[in-house]
C-alpha cells in the first residue's frame, strides 16, 4: 500500500507548528505531534499531553532533540521507484525545513 506524500500545505502546517512548539511546547498541536512522535528518536509519551509534559520543563529542549535526531530522520534507505519513496522524501523535506527554521530562529 503506497502512502501518499505530504501535501505542501500539510508540510507548511507541520513546520510552522513544530517551530512554535520549540519556543513554547504548549503550542504543539495534533499536526506537529503526529509528525514528531513518528520520527526516529521520539516516543509518543502515551499522547500529546504526555509529550508536552516531557518537554514542558525544557530538559531536554525539544529543539535539541530535533537537532540530535537529524541524521536518523533523513530516510536515505528509500530510493526512487520504491514503494512510499515520495512519502518519506516529503517527511525528509519537513524535517529539514524544521532544522532550517531552528538555525534561522
Amino acid at each position: 500500500m503506497n502512502i501518499p506524500a505530504l501535501t505542501e500545505q500539510k508540510q507548511r502546517l507541520i513546520v510552522n507548528n513544530v517551530l512554535k512548539a520549540c519556543e513554547d511546547i504548549s503550542k504543539l498541536n495534533k499536526t506537529g505531534y503526529d509528525f514528531l512522535y513518528l520520527a526516529n528518536g521520539f516516543i509518543a509519551h502515551y499522547d500529546i499531553n504526555g509529550f508536552k509534559d516531557h518537554y514542558s520543563d525544557n530538559t531536554p529542549p525539544l529543539r535539541a532533540d530535533i537537532i540530535y535526531n537529524q541524521h536518523s530522520n533523513q530516510w536515505n534507505n528509500f530510493h526512487p521507484g520504491q514503494e512510499n519513496y515520495e512519502y518519506y522524501m516529503s517527511k525528509k523535506s519537513v524535517y529539514n525545513a524544521i532544522l532550517e527554521g531552528l538555525v534561522k530562529g
